[in-house]
């Protein structure tokens, strides 16, 4: 009797967990399919946007970018940690400079968890070399051209451009460049390694988690903080005649141990080569993961002024405002930020940046700032400037964030997601007006004062392939359009 009975309990469970499980796929079955279809239409709605302001229909623009290059080694952080022996510490904390292994833990600790792009220079060679011989030996290691200068430049290439490029490479690194490149610079035997330490959203070093995929980058570079290729790179400008100026990769320069007097030397030579360019020429300024104060002094009295447009992402906004405000360096901040918030700070960078130019300050006025984030693009550009052609821009630039960080050309919505909201507010100020996220017209345009405002959701790659090199990919980008 108890036997029967339990046979027919066991029955009824088994038919109980089937209608459960069938009802669970019934009910997220239409779920899924409204999240597909909506990716669909939105990805589809870029790609509308993207070719309204399609290259085809142009001349080859000419751009010229500086400085720099490396080989980049692109290994999976955790991995890489552990081969050497290094294990978690119970001290996340930040260091400017990385001199010993205990440095790197509490450094690498103290980015990982919030998925915090960073790039420190390694002072010690013994460790630096102990890293690059573990990443050689790495399953699934790659190799790639690294450096802001040579990364944006590939891209603006396969865009469809001419590019002048300023920096050192070796013939093998020469080899693999566009044919559409040209360089400006000695050629070196041996280039510098950079070592890429990936990891994605959800990736465990004990007891830390990260929150979302990104990179921490470690180098012991000794001659891109030098900007060795500029002589060269500024005797070929003048016959170059760019539409276009770009000039990244001066993070290299945060805290190396110059000789007094030389990093302030080269900066005001590379001012000099700035304010030479042609009235008729945009002037862009990529910014990087800065924490030498010093160096950020140096760059907002030297180097911004001459630029009328600048590119970043969420962490180096809050870094580059917070100087203008006449404070401190803010290492580390919100790594998914709201679209207010990235507006209103937008929307301060470009009034305190022009003030500083209407007040005497020389130079040029900034007419465009693009801010790149995980969840979307935003841009501001003053109305009647040279920049053209925002709304595509900005939708190609998101359309350019999933392409590289999934490592392919085709979009697959089957490996992207929206954690944008469905609708934002234009400002944190109390009563701002909500732009809803429009399935058919993503990309939310409006005007404000002197300049228009860009915004367009990215469709977050699920399968990462790489971090290293997505904003100055999605930077490049979104400039081919505006030249």
């Amino acid at each position: 009797m108890e036997l029967g009975s339990g046979v027919s309990l066991l029955k009824y469970g088994t038919v109980m967990s089937f209608v459960m499980v069938f009802l669970a796929y019934w009910y997220r079955t239409p779920v899924r399919d409204t999240l597909d279809t909506r990716l669909h239409a939105v990805l589809s709605s870029l790609l509308r946007a993207e070719r309204k302001a399609d290259m085809n229909n142009f001349v080859r623009p000419r751009v010229a970018v500086g400085f720099g290059g490396c080989v980049d080694i692109i290994v999976d952080g955790v991995t890489l940690l552990d081969k050497i022996g290094l294990h978690p510490t119970d001290r996340p904390l930040h260091h400017d400079y990385i001199e010993n292994a205990a440095q790197l833990a509490e450094s690498f600790a103290y980015f990982f968890p919030p998925g915090a792009a960073s790039e420190r220079f390694v002072m010690n060679d013994t460790l630096f070399s102990q890293l690059v011989e573990a990443s050689r030996e790495l399953p699934g290691n790659r190799w790639s051209v690294g450096g802001n200068a040579p990364v944006m430049a590939g891209r603006m290439a396969m865009e469809g451009c001419d590019v002048l490029l300023g920096g050192s490479f070796s013939p093998d690194l020469n080899d693999v460049l566009s044919q559409h490149i040209t360089v400006a610079g000695n050629s070196v035997e041996e280039p510098d390694i950079h070592l890429i330490l990936e990891y994605p959203a959800g990736a465990t070093w004990g007891q830390y988690t990260s929150k979302r995929a990104n990179r921490y980058i470690v180098h012991s570079d000794d001659h891109n903080p030098y900007l060795a290729s500029m002589e060269d790179f500024e005797q070929k400008l003048q016959g170059f005649q760019p539409d276009l100026l770009v000039i990244g990769g001066l993070q290299m320069m945060d805290n190396f141990p110059f000789k007094a007097g030389e990093r302030e030397a080269l900066l005001r030579r590379l001012a000099h080569l700035l304010s030479s360019a042609a009235p008729e020429t945009g002037v862009h300024f990529e910014m990087a993961s800065f924490v030498d104060e010093g160096l950020m002094g140096d760059l907002l009295r030297l180097v911004l002024p001459e630029a009328d447009s600048l590119g970043m992402n969420e962490q180096e906004l809050p870094n580059l405002l917070s100087l203008l405000r006449g404070g401190n360096v803010t290492v580390l901040s919100d790594p998914n930020p709201r679209v207010a918030t990235v507006l209103d700070q937008m929307r301060e960078l470009y009034r305190l940046a022009n003030e500083r130019h209407g007040g005497g300050g020389g130079g040029r006025p900034l007419t465009r700032l693009h801010v790149h984030t995980l969840a979307f693009q935003a841009m501001i550009v003053t109305r009647g400037s040279r920049w053209k052609n925002t709304m595509s821009a900005a939708a190609k630039a998101s359309l350019t964030a999933n392409r590289h960080v999934c490592g392919s050309p085709d979009i697959n919505p089957s490996k992207a997601k929206l954690i944008m909201d469905e609708s934002f507010s234009v400002s944190r100020q109390e009563g701002s007006q909500r732009i809803p996220l429009l399935e058919t017209r993503p990309v939310s345009c409006w005007d404000e004062n002197d300049y228009q405002v860009c915004v367009a959701p990215v469709l977050v790659c699920t399968e990462v392939f790489q971090t290293a090199g997505g904003g100055d990919n999605i930077s490049a980008a979104g400039l081919v359009l505006q030249i």
